[in-house]
């Protein structure tokens, strides 16, 4: 890979995104995104007994049809990449236990898709494969029992607090196999930690990272907003979303025109979300669905997605420490 600075990297090789599966669940199906994608699950329980095996049945779906849609056999995905919420990554284990697929998980908490992206990238450019397999997805109720509270609990939300996306997003790149998009450049984001304190408040405690790998990306292409088409944080939520683009104008950058959170679109405002969406599956369910038919179409031909995420734990909350944030970065190019 060609290094362009510090962080940021071009992808050389012709790597493609040759299938993408979105599966979500019953709210996220009743926002204004529900025709883009490939499956709406009306049961969060997906017929099992907890919430921690629906999630692995919600992985489980939507690799194997990613795996379908890219006219592969298992044996022909030489690496599975990815990762999720659950404390040790419990649900991409399982399900990669199942596929028998060579695995590496990753953790970076709702920044886990573009991390994923960027390693399957990174390896078929080094060509050590040529079919890699990403994935990262949430859940909602077994999300917010880690992280805050029992669902029985019922306890009052903060307006300043996002919902946690119920979905998984999978994507299958492929050096060998092309499609009309195609991954370009990558940069890999540092940590940032602006003191923010509150477990509710991801969005500006995820948006200074978000403005610090951003930033960096246009001052090592030389490039800038207009370059773009589209620019797209993962959970920001409204409120994380509104701190980036005022942290950007301070770096001299106006993103307003071609700027969306996909946080803040997955729902509707009546939806009862607050600041909108948030968890590993935001970014990972809007990607595969929304921005890559937008890319495959040709409506958008180039588009910056920056997934974000905080690095926090139950542990390190409940002692006090601040909220650490990363951001990482995927350049895209449609035909």
């Amino acid at each position: 890979m060609k290094k362009i600075g510090l962080q940021t990297y071009e992808i050389e090789k012709n790597i493609s995104v040759i299938a993408t599966t979105s599966l979500v669940g019953n709210k996220e199906g009743q926002g204004p995104l529900a025709d883009y994608f490939d499956f709406i699950e009306k049961d969060d329980k997906m017929g099992e007994k907890t919430f921690e095996k629906a999630e692995r049945t919600m992985f489980l779906k939507a690799l194997s049809d990613v795996i379908k849609k890219a006219g592969l056999k298992k044996e022909q995905v030489d690496l599975y990449v990815g990762g999720d919420l659950m404390n040790q990554l419990v649900s991409s284990n399982y399900v990669a236990s199942e596929l028998q697929i060579p695995f590496l998980g990753l953790y970076n908490a709702c920044a886990t898709m573009t991390e994923s992206l960027i390693v399957g990238a990174s390896m078929l450019e080094a060509g050590g494969a040529k079919n890699v397999m990403c994935a990262t997805g949430s859940h909602f109720s077994t999300a917010e029992r880690q992280y805050r509270y029992p669902l029985e609990f019922g306890n009052q939300r903060q307006s300043y607090a996002q919902w946690t996306v119920t979905g998984v997003g999978a994507t299958m790149l492929s050096s060998t196999h092309s499609s009309n998009v195609k991954i370009k450049k990558v940069t890999i984001g540092k940590v940032t930690d602006f003191g923010i304190t509150d477990i509710a408040n991801m969005g500006a405690a995820m948006a200074p990272a978000a403005m610090e790998t951003l930033s960096t990306f246009f001052e090592e292409t030389k490039t800038n907003q207009k370059d773009y088409d589209l620019i797209a944080t993962g959970d920001l939520g409204k409120l994380g979303s509104d701190i980036f683009k005022d942290l950007m104008k301070q770096k001299g950058y106006d993103i307003e025109t071609n700027y969306i959170d996909c946080g803040h679109m997955i729902y509707t405002i009546d939806q009862d979300t607050l600041q909108g969406g948030s968890g590993a599956g935001c970014s990972a369910s809007v990607f595969n669905s929304y921005i890559i038919k937008k890319l495959s179409s040709g409506e958008f031909k180039k588009v910056l997605l920056i997934s974000t995420g905080a690095l926090m734990s139950t542990t390190t909350n409940q002692q006090g420490d601040s909220i650490p944030g990363i951001a990482h970065l995927v350049m895209l190019e449609g035909k």
